[in-house]
């Protein structure tokens, strides 16, 4: 979807000083590391408790390799104009980002040298098309997905790593709704699970869907969500802990506190989806599995739920705007104003 016309800076201002308080109480905690830069990060790919990546606002590619105590700028030359909305790493050398915007302005790079030297892999040649967000099945099977053209999701795929990219026939996906499109907020728009199961998160319209792909992105099926949609709401991000148990969050980013479902849950692989007895109050734009906890972030603060998302626990008042997590349970979070944490217990 075209750039989020609203700037939540006023959350980011309120909370600053509240990010960390929950440390005293038992909950978990995010620990602010200093980035230097002031853009910002909606695309984040956490590798493990000492590598992750970040990118944002202003061409900006971030890198730490020491756990957060520094970050290196390691973005593409001569990319300022550039909104790098997702990114996806492979390890502390490889990783593959994502731009958004209309026609060119969507492209995608790759490095193989921690950011030394980048490629241009992909640059959209289609004015009407519009590039969200992207995600792998493994090192090599990923997805690009777009807004739609002439009636259809239009999606890239890569067998390679990101180094080539194919385009999927338009009969691939249903027909999508009028005004219908992905929100390229958190780089959660399009998600994995396993080797063959994707999920696609849209809103914009008059219903918010997941449409859900059981192989590889062949082909895909729409599924309606309850969460609300309109040109500013829907859902932002879908995550699945396993192949056929996910959540779906979203909201309003133009009233972010308004009250109503902001949670899906599916138990069949994104076939149906139910509102839980209690969802987070508010807009939430980013979505992580850790283990059997699920972490939700947005501008009005951060969540957990320890039962499959039917219930949440709000643990951090602080802006944030997407959050990712290692198999291995380390976990970070990305926002405006350059800011970048680590989950602490």
């Amino acid at each position: 979807m075209r750039p989020l016309r609203v700037v939540l800076v006023l959350f980011a201002v309120l909370s600053v000083a509240l990010t960390g308080v929950a440390a005293a109480t038992g909950l978990p905690s995010w620990r602010l590391t200093p980035t230097g830069v002031q853009a910002q990060l909606r695309g984040l790919s956490a590798v493990s408790a000492r590598v992750a990546w970040a990118s944002g606002t202003e061409g900006t590619v971030l890198r730490t390799v020491d756990g957060g105590r520094s970050w290196a700028s390691v973005g593409p030359p001569s990319t300022g104009e550039l909104e790098f909305r997702d990114i996806e790493a492979f390890g502390a050398g490889r990783a593959v980002v994502l731009s958004i915007g209309p026609g060119g302005d969507s492209r995608i790079y790759r490095t193989d040298d921690a950011g030394a030297h980048w490629r241009q892999t992909f640059t959209n040649p289609d004015p009407a098309a519009f590039y969200d967000c992207l995600a792998f099945f493994d090192p090599w099977r990923g997805l690009a997905m777009s807004d739609p053209v002439d009636g259809r999701f239009r999606m890239q795929t890569t067998s390679d790593g990101g180094r080539s990219w194919r385009q999927l026939p338009g009969s691939a996906f249903p027909p999508a709704l009028p005004a219908e499109a992905g929100f390229a907020a958190s780089g959660q728009c399009v998600s994995t699970s396993g080797p063959f199961d994707a999920w696609l998160a849209t809103g914009g319209g008059v219903r918010a869907r997941v449409l859900h792909s059981g192989d590889g992105g062949r082909h895909w099926i729409a599924a309606d969500t309850p969460l609300p949609s309109s040109a500013s709401a829907g859902v932002f991000a879908v995550a699945f802990r396993t192949p056929r148990q996910g959540v779906a969050i979203g909201g309003d980013y133009a009233t972010p506190d308004a009250p109503g479902p902001a949670v899906a849950l599916s138990g069949d692989r994104g076939r149906s989806w139910h509102t839980p007895p209690r969802y987070p109050a508010g807009y939430r734009s980013g979505l992580a599995w850790r283990g059997g906890t699920v972490f939700a972030v947005g501008p009005g603060g951060s969540d957990f739920s320890r039962d499959g998302g039917r219930s949440w626990t709000q643990f951090d008042s602080g802006s944030f705007d997407t959050v990712d997590c290692t198999g291995t349970g380390a976990c970070w979070a990305s926002g405006v104003d350059g800011r970048l944490a680590r989950l602490a217990f």
